[in-house]
């Protein structure tokens, strides 16, 4: 079955990471994405490490199922080449700073004068909008302004970002659900629009309780290790093999935990009658539960948990992650075979469907692999113009 956005036609201005990851998933939904990439170097991400053979692992990952086309924005030619696609497309995704498509004739204004249905979106760091809107940007910049990383870590002194490029992989998400919600509008009025989406923003709206707590008590949230700022137990404990996770989410399951751990005295004791009261309570409470989770394995505790219902679970490593068999039932491995670099594993389609399958169709394209395809078979440019267009630096 095709995806359910079969019919979808996405032009990828974009590059490394919050772009990429968008269109990545629109890929996987089933639109053809045509992604244009700088002549002899393409995508900076080609270049980053780990290398296998001499494709990037990293640029693999986020590039399946697109077809890469080479142009130049800076030429003519290749801008046109651009602006024809444009005439074609649904979608354009770009990720450039603010002002610079303006610069080069392919913003927003520009490419609705020659397509009035198009959905422009743009993922920037701080949006198109704003004192800081022409600031330059990465992911660490933006954990860091964001507040993320004040309350990621062991203690106040020492803030950490989160281990994954969240500002820009929450930015794509966000970037994708506005291009769909773009359509769904342009299904009843039948025209374009620009979608802005800022990390910085997308940032925010994600620090979830945090800022919710600020608010009604004034204090400023800190890092507090694998705690949860307004539920206990719900961290991870050190068994005596290893670390595990418990959430024990209500009042409950506080009863049954005690229960299982064999320290009913626990429920007796004025502290931890009820959620509120554990949270007051929390250093002497997880010094307690400590001391009891530390006398069994991992594996007992959570063969225990599991039978009474207790949400609990293993501390995995990534190598552990890909033998998890849920993993695995779910079809979220996928083995890819490169024309380059040969068979690689990506992450599989989260998003299951009943009938409109999501599937990753193909590897991540060579710099240029589909010039000919989209250039002379839906563009029309004459084939024996191509060698000219690459010699005058166009392609």
């Amino acid at each position: 079955m095709p995806g359910p956005l079969a019919d979808l036609f996405v032009l990828d201005l974009s590059r490394v990471l919050a772009g990429p990851f968008c269109t990545m998933i629109l890929a996987d939904l089933g639109a053809q994405v045509v992604k244009i990439e700088r002549p002899g170097t393409g995508d900076d991400s080609r270049a980053f490490s780990p290398m296998k053979g001499s494709e990037s692992a990293y640029f693999m990952s986020i590039n399946r199922g697109k077809k890469s086309v080479t142009a130049n924005l800076k030429h003519p030619r290749g801008k046109e080449i651009v602006l024809k696609l444009a005439k074609h497309a649904d979608v354009v995704v770009e990720n450039f700073k603010p002002g610079v498509t303006k610069r080069l004739g392919l913003s927003y204004e520009d490419l609705k004068v020659v397509n009035p249905r198009l959905i422009y979106a743009s993922s920037t760091g701080f949006g198109q909008t704003g004192p800081l809107s022409e600031k330059a940007s990465y992911d660490l910049i933006i954990q860091g302004m964001s507040g993320i990383m004040s309350i990621t870590g062991p203690d106040e002194n020492t803030p950490i970002k989160v281990g994954s490029s969240v500002a820009d992989i929450f930015s794509g998400v966000f970037t994708c659900i506005g291009i769909l919600s773009a359509l769904r509008a342009r299904d009843r009025t039948g025209k374009g629009q620009m979608v802005d989406v800022a990390m910085l923003d997308c940032m925010l709206s994600v620090l979830e309780n945090a800022i919710a707590r600020f608010t009604v008590n004034g204090i400023v949230p800190k890092p507090i290790a694998n705690r949860h700022p307004s539920i206990a137990p719900f961290s991870s404990f050190t068994a005596s093999d290893g670390q595990i996770n418990i959430a024990v989410g209500n009042d409950t399951l506080w009863l049954k935990f005690c229960h299982v751990i064999n320290r009913q005295d626990l429920l007796e004791d004025a502290r931890y009658k009820t959620n509120d009261l554990r949270i007051r309570h929390l250093d002497s409470l997880i010094a307690t539960l400590e001391a009891t989770l530390g006398k069994r394995k991992s594996e007992e505790w959570l063969e225990l948990f599991e039978k009474a219902g207790i949400p609990a679970g293993k501390v995995d490593n990534i190598a552990e992650v890909l033998q998890n068999p849920q993993i695995i039932a779910r079809e979220m491995l996928v083995r890819l075979v490169h024309p380059s670099a040969g068979e690689h594993i990506v992450p599989g389609v989260p998003m299951k469907f009943s009938s409109t399958e999501a599937v990753i169709q193909q590897a991540a394209p060579l710099l240029g692999e589909h010039n000919r395809e989209i250039l002379v078979s839906l563009l029309g440019i004459p084939e024996e113009e191509l060698p000219e267009l690459e010699a005058v630096g166009a392609i």
